[in-house]
């Protein structure tokens, strides 16, 4: 995500039709570390691909889908979220994500092309690391299981979204 070239090299020898954007800086403690990586990530990334996208001339051929985040709404002033919430984003990572969220929009509006924002919640994947807290309980619940460790250790446990 943070070699244009690369990108336009990818894009034009496979010509997808359908491309699902999903690569990501995703750590919000880590985005506080390193927030120009995560900028450049999932920010200008995003950027990237799009203009990949539209260099090797498929912006009418392309169906794009950016994954973005519930971060977005960071500070959350109602409850449930709605495509009409506004965004406050708290974070390096959200900051980036609502970057990536709105150039999006701008690429679908200002040259037609099919490109749209998923705003995904909470999941949970064998793939997802092992800093989050589900991992940590269960890879702590197999490891108790097998002797290997006798208490769950844990983070903060006041904070809140």
């Amino acid at each position: 995500m943070t070699d244009s070239s690369c990108l336009i090299k990818l894009i034009t020898k496979i010509q997808p039709t359908e491309v699902y954007h999903l690569a990501a800086q995703s750590h919000v403690k880590v985005s506080f570390d390193l927030p120009e990586y995560t900028a450049e990530v999932d920010a200008v990334g995003t950027l990237r691909l799009l203009d990949a996208i539209h260099a090797c001339g498929l912006t009418e051929k392309v169906r794009f889908y950016q994954a973005s985040t519930s971060e977005l709404f960071g500070k959350v002033q109602e409850v449930p979220q709605k495509e009409t919430t506004p965004f406050y984003p708290r974070s390096p990572y959200a900051v980036a994500k609502m970057y990536a969220y709105w150039i999006v929009v701008n690429y679908r509006e200002a040259y037609n092309m099919f490109a749209c924002n998923g705003i995904l919640f909470n999941h949970e994947s064998p793939r997802r690391g092992e800093t989050f807290v589900t991992r940590k309980i269960t890879r702590s619940v197999a490891k108790i299981s097998l002797g290997q460790q006798q208490c769950v250790e844990l983070g903060n446990l006041d904070s809140l979204r």
